[in-house]
């Protein structure tokens, strides 16, 4: 929590070859914060980025300051969501945990004012309500996400409407517990921090989004990624 007693926002940025994203992302949302007033940190967690993106992470340290921009790495071998975002907590802190993407498929807004409104433990961004949306995808991708997304809630019932979206708002202590409970790797890791958190009694609220895809760069969505969430799924159905 800030110093004065505010809330302070920490955002958690897993990386893996986003040299060309990473100023801008920063950029964005260091003017986001600024003009909403807003106290932050941005942890940048690198897999050991091959392209360069620690060096770009460490000048822009310089840039912004080392209270605004924290580099920390992690190993190839335990990387995957859930273990960035337990490492990037150890450095965090704020009161509340922002996490997303590096790669600019997310527009940068707080979800402050959402988790003002009701009190929630959680602020989901969601690309299947209201006004949100997906630009950028072929048909393909598309389908897979929506089928996805709908055999999620056919057989969980999660109370929530988009499952596997990367862009949330937690508070610290809900996000330390979720990372206790989730065993999970990969894509089907934040469908599991959105089942665990009802099973707990946390409260969820949403926000629209406008998904926009990767400006540079290139997915990790493939075939073994389909098959592991596929895998997740069918366990979490069955011990849930």
């Amino acid at each position: 929590m800030a110093a004065d007693g505010g809330d302070k926002f920490s955002v958690l940025l897993p990386t893996y070859n986003e040299r060309e994203n990473l100023p801008l992302v920063v950029w964005l949302l260091v003017r986001t914060f600024r003009q909403s007033g807003n106290n932050f940190e941005i942890i940048i967690i690198d897999d050991g980025s091959p392209d360069g993106t620690q060096e770009i992470a460490e000048q822009l340290e310089k840039i912004y300051g080392s209270d605004k921009i924290v580099m920390r790495e992690i190993t190839s071998i335990l990387f995957s969501s859930g273990t960035a975002y337990i490492h990037g907590m150890k450095h965090a802190t704020g009161n509340f945990i922002v996490i997303m993407d590096a790669d600019l498929s997310h527009h940068v807004s707080l979800y402050s004012i959402k988790q003002k409104e009701g009190n929630f433990d959680i602020v989901s961004g969601t690309r299947y309500k209201g006004n949100g949306g997906v630009y950028g995808w072929d048909l393909k991708r598309k389908l897979i996400s929506r089928g996805a997304n709908f055999i999620t809630q056919v057989l969980l019932r999660p109370g929530a409407s988009d499952l596997t979206g990367s862009f949330r708002l937690y508070r610290k202590e809900v996000l330390q517990k979720l990372t206790e409970k989730c065993v999970s790797k990969g894509y089907v890791f934040q469908m599991e921090m959105i089942v665990r958190a009802r099973q707990l009694g946390y409260t969820i609220g949403e926000v629209p989004i406008s998904f926009v895809d990767r400006v540079y760069g290139e997915s990790k969505l493939g075939g073994n990624e389909i098959v592991s969430f596929l895998k997740g799924l069918l366990t979490l159905f069955a011990t849930t």
